[in-house]
């Protein structure tokens, strides 16, 4: 009776993702949003709220406003957060991931009352802006209308560019500029296609046993659809 050999699967061991501020890609589409980070502490108030798609760099931004102000980072904030992070308010915080319809908003409310009375900060990062957070306590509401809110956007072709050498990068892969290069005209232009392509394109080089090249990208920028505005490219 034949056998046949298992396909091995890799094992996710995972990646460091480097988020210093000299390994920040800056384009139109974050440059507002850096340049505010950097003014601190000389802010207009005490809250800022960050919004974006995913993988557009707000967690990067949090990481680093945190280094410079000194700030305690909280992922995440919902009806089961810890009370105990009522407290951190009166030093310089940021709060990523914030989802809507899941915000404990007496805390959140309490945790922007406790910035303005301490003179410290506040930095709010979601994918959505405040408008869409589906705040149900006035006073909550009116609070996030007064921060100042910044919203990144999509990057163009060049920050496109370098965000896909930093995720490679970021696990620790070497791929061919003109590999890039190739992937930039053909993908969707946004970040998170930019991280699923790149999270692809680790399995599949994996599996194989060989390195990531032009083929390869083209046969799974075709599978994932990725790439149906350019048939003829490929």
């Amino acid at each position: 009776m034949p056998t046949t050999t298992p396909r091995q699967l890799p094992l996710a061991l995972g990646h460091d993702v480097q988020y210093g501020r000299g390994s920040y890609v800056v384009g139109p589409a974050n440059r507002d949003a850096l340049a505010f980070v950097e003014r601190w502490p000389d802010w207009p108030g005490p809250v800022l709220v960050l919004s974006g798609p995913a993988g557009s760099g707000k967690t990067h931004l949090v990481h680093i406003w945190a280094e410079r102000a000194g700030a305690a980072i909280v992922s995440g904030l919902d009806a089961e957060s810890d009370g105990s992070i009522a407290a951190l308010g009166r030093q310089p915080l940021a709060i990523d991931r914030i989802a809507p319809g899941r915000i404990p908003e007496r805390l959140l409310f309490h945790l922007i009352n406790t910035a303005r009375e301490n003179g410290t900060a506040l930095l709010l990062a979601a994918r959505e802006p405040p408008s869409a957070w589906q705040v149900g306590l006035p006073d909550l509401a009116s609070r996030l209308r007064l921060a100042a809110h910044l919203r990144l956007g999509e990057p163009d072709e060049d920050q496109l560019r370098q965000v896909l050498v930093k995720l490679f990068t970021d696990r620790q892969i070497d791929v061919d500029r003109a590999v890039v290069d190739f992937m930039v005209k053909r993908m969707e232009r946004s970040f998170t296609a930019a991280v699923r392509l790149v999270d692809t394109l680790d399995e599949e080089g994996l599996v194989a046993g060989r390195p990531i090249t032009r083929a390869l990208a083209a046969a799974v920028l075709a599978r994932t659809g990725e790439a149906q505005a350019f048939p003829d490219s490929l």
